[in-house]
């Protein structure tokens, strides 16, 4: 007996020390968790000494940020699951139907928890510690049960970039102890601020486009496994209490009733922990579920139960005083987190089974009864660079598409808005809507969205027909492509002798051709008329590499151009000879010289950050042509005449510099103002840009068509003062622009171009300009306009180019770089920063 009870003593002293030997956040950090903001390599840190502690954890570093930090994600199962999960996964794909052969229901289901995608938003990367130490404590009994049936994924930070962005600002700065007064320095975090990543990018809408090199890392692992639940933890105003689902309408229609019902679920578990406390929170009054790039919306797209966790807290700081006069410490957000977390796998592992069973019946109905009134849809392969842009996109999120399929069949035309025959080529695209994805992909190419209800949180309009400016076709019946590859002819990269090359301009990969060109001092032309040669015909906005003029490359030139050619797979066709069939002769002045610019953006405080991140990755990602970012504070000690292109984004303004701007431009410069940047142009001297005015109700005509209806009236209900903005608001929807081909600024387009319209701003036609891109009446298109907005939206300008002096104004009122993904605007906008001239 007395040697059964030293046994027990020992193993209990051996488990004692086991259990020891992993610490807690605060024991391996040195300090209380919630007592300072931790540094992203000490978060990494933290998951890696658990990695290699705990035998029920397996880490993964699946990327790495643009500043070099890494990615991680960890995987906690239990000692029988924590050896088969690659079994796991592929389960879970063969449910999906994304993997040969029959998943089982008697797996575990997968919890996903994604932390810290807004870097000053904080918190919860810190309870991502908490949690993982909650997982792994040997101690707990309670989560080792949890875990038997349930593996559960953890993120701590998504934005590594943007958080010690966050924290390198608030550490140095903060008072000790912190000062609570929301007046105190530490809360006024300065611009652009941590939500952002390095390019500034709201990697919260970026789930579906995957722009960013976090979220394409990000998203082929989560494609690798797709969760059962995914939950993304976040922060909101310091004065709001904490948000859990269910979420707010509106609903996308292809949510089942199933992840609405589990939904509920989960948030009557989180509400039993937060009624015991009494911590307040709410449900069901915002954060919608329509926009299909945000870390709830893709999950739920996918068959996942996708959630939103929102903790009060942005510029919270430690410790700050809310408006109700109480004190929320960033350990009250930590537990806050860390309570949604746990409770989250307790709901998971008490419905494990079911979870599969309904994650299966998601794909299952996807594959056999697809969502929508189209079965196939039909891309026509008018612009080849364009559809392997789309391709790419597709492939991103496990798409499955192929080329062909047969002759003469009718369907809706996305460009005009009409039934129509069309035939089918070898290399058009063919999307057969039954398919795994085909929840996703409905969503992404229908061509309007239902709304439940028009008070939502972003855009309601993104198909990609219109994103891409591909030609397509939706049609009822149920194709099967005849190929998955296309069958391009190899172009032929060896000519010899030639006068000159003439190459497209209709795509991205053409500007990334020609800033290719132009970094190793190529000079390239560009014709402004279209004209017949070598037997083909070249439209305005082509490319012409002439040898005349590129002297410096001698004997070299057709090895040269080629080479770059190759490099970027474009297509040239040789001229021998400057004498055109049909046109201007190559040496006549509509053929002239693209000037090399140098280019400078505006940055700071009075500038959108995001929007400065759209241009400053287009040029350093996309284009790797060279940008110069100048704070607007420092315009004044600029020399204007070093730059030949100046770049106002999307912003305030306050001391829009009028004046030396005007003699800039008159002098030769280029001025590109963007969104908001015209309305500080408009009215000022020699700019000839205007704001289209309201035209105001005839409230007497109304009263003469319906005699009890009141007009004017001052009496309104204060309950419904949301839904009266509603009238004025555009939700980021899709209108179809006029657009004159002809002129520079729309080179390479045929003569229309879907913008997105994210305000109800219309500017006058210029009386002394290029009214370039108009809208007119029935131009709306897709998504959300109210009634008062859409009545204004008509006749007036989006795009224009005011000649002023020996140089040029630009007036984009859309953005056409709107989050890297509104592919078409690029063209757009390169013809702005390179054709207008």
């Amino acid at each position: 007996m007395k040697k059964l009870v030293l046994v027990f003593l020992l193993f209990a002293c051996f488990s004692t020390l086991k259990a020891q030997q992993i610490q807690s956040p605060s024991g391996f950090l040195g300090y209380p968790l919630g007592d300072q903001f931790t540094p992203h390599y000490r978060i990494a840190e933290y998951f890696r000494y658990i990695a290699r502690t705990s035998k029920n954890v397996r880490l993964v570093q699946y990327g790495t940020t643009n500043e070099g930090r890494p990615l991680l994600a960890a995987f906690i199962a239990s000692d029988e699951n924590i050896n088969r999960l690659e079994d796991i996964r592929q389960n879970n794909l063969r449910l999906a139907g994304l993997s040969s052969g029959q998943g089982s229901t008697d797996f575990p289901a997968i919890v996903w928890l994604s932390y810290n995608i807004h870097g000053n938003e904080p918190s919860s990367s810190e309870a991502a510690m908490q949690m993982l130490f909650q997982l792994v404590d040997p101690s707990n009994s309670q989560t080792k049960n949890w875990l038997k049936n349930t593996v559960v994924v953890i993120d701590p930070c998504q934005n590594p970039d943007g958080r010690d962005r966050y924290v390198n600002f608030y550490n140095p700065v903060h008072a000790t102890p912190p000062d609570a007064d929301p007046a105190a320095r530490e809360h006024r975090e300065p611009w652009p601020g941590g939500r952002y990543n390095h390019y500034y990018f709201d990697m919260n809408r970026d789930w579906a486009w995957q722009t960013q090199k976090e979220s394409q890392a990000k998203l082929a692992l989560y494609n690798q496994w797709l969760p059962e639940i995914h939950v993304d933890f976040h922060e909101q105003g310091y004065n709001a209490p904490y948000y859990f689902a269910p979420a707010a309408e509106p609903f996308h229609k292809n949510i089942t009733h199933w992840q609405r019902e589990f939904q509920v679920s989960i948030g009557k578990n989180n509400a039993k922990y937060f009624d015991r406390n009494g911590w307040l929170y709410f449900t069901k009054q915002e954060f919608d579920l329509l926009y299909p790039s945000y870390g709830d919306t893709y999950p739920l797209y996918n068959g996942s139960i996708g959630m939103t966790f929102e903790q009060g807290g942005i510029g919270a700081g430690l410790a700050i005083k809310t408006a109700s006069g109480d004190t929320l410490t960033l350990a009250d957000r930590i537990a806050h987190h860390l309570t949604t977390g746990l409770s989250t796998v307790e709901t998971a592992s008490a419905n494990s089974k079911k979870l599969l069973e309904e994650f299966k019946r998601f794909f299952d109905r996807a594959k056999s009864n697809p969502p929508g009134a189209f079965k196939t849809y039909v891309v026509k392969n008018e612009n080849p660079d364009k559809l392997k842009a789309l391709a790419k996109l597709l492939d991103k999120n496990s798409i499955q598409y192929g080329f062909g399929g047969g002759n003469s069949f009718s369907g809706f035309n996305y460009i005009t808005g009409k039934t129509e025959r069309f035939n089918i080529t070898a290399n058009d695209m063919v999307i057969t809507s039954a398919q795994p994805k085909a929840i996703l992909l409905n969503v992404l190419m229908e061509p309007k969205t239902f709304m439940s209800d028009s008070n939502t949180y972003d855009i309601t309009a993104w198909s990609l027909p219109y994103v891409y400016g591909l030609k397509t076709y939706g049609i009822k019946e149920a194709l099967q492509p005849q190929s998955t590859s296309l069958k391009n002819q190899e172009p032929d990269y060896n000519h010899k002798g030639a006068y000159a090359y003439v190459g497209n301009w209709k795509s991205l990969e053409d500007v990334k051709f020609l800033a290719a060109l132009m970094q190793k001092n190529i000079k390239v032309r560009v014709t402004e008329q279209a004209f017949d040669a070598a037997g083909k015909k070249f439209a305005a906005g082509s490319l012409i590499i002439t040898r005349a003029g590129n002297a410096q490359l001698q004997d070299r030139f057709d090895e040269t151009v080629q080479s770059a050619a190759k490099a970027f797979e474009r297509n040239l066709t040789p001229l021998t000879s400057g004498f055109v069939e049909k046109g201007n002769d190559l040496g006549f002045s509509s053929v002239h010289a693209i000037t090399k610019p140098k280019i400078m953006l505006l940055t700071g405080d009075d500038v959108s950050a995001s929007a400065v991140g759209e241009v400053w990755f287009y040029f350093e990602k996309e284009l790797h042509y060279p940008v110069s970012l100048i704070n607007t504070k420092d315009l004044n000690r600029v020399k204007l005449s070093d730059f030949d292109v100046a770049i106002f984004p999307d912003g305030y303004y306050n001391d829009f510099p009028a004046e030396p701007l005007q003699a800039w431009v008159s002098a030769g410069g280029k001025l590109i103002l963007m969104e908001n940047a015209l309305t500080k142009a408009a009215g000022k001297k020699s700019f000839a840009i205007k704001l289209k005015e309201d035209k105001k109700p005839d409230a007497d005509a109304d009263a003469r068509q319906d005699p009890k209806k009141k007009t004017g009236d001052p009496v309104k209900a204060f309950g419904n003062r949301q839904r009266a903005a509603i009238s004025e608001n555009v939700a980021g929807a899709i209108y179809k622009v006029n657009l004159d081909n002809t002129h520079p600024l729309g080179f390479g387009f045929p003569d229309y171009y879907f913008t997105l319209k994210q305000d109800n701003n219309l500017y006058e036609f210029l009386s002394d300009g290029w009214n370039v891109g108009t809208i007119r009446k029935n131009a709306y298109t897709a998504g959300f306009v109210g009634q008062k907005a859409k009545a204004g939206l008509q006749d007036g300008l989006v795009f224009g180019v005011q000649d002023m002096g020996r140089g040029q104004v630009v007036y984009l009122a859309d953005d056409p770089l709107f989050r890297s993904f509104w592919e078409n605007g690029k063209l757009l906008f390169s013809n702005a920063v390179f054709m207008v001239n």
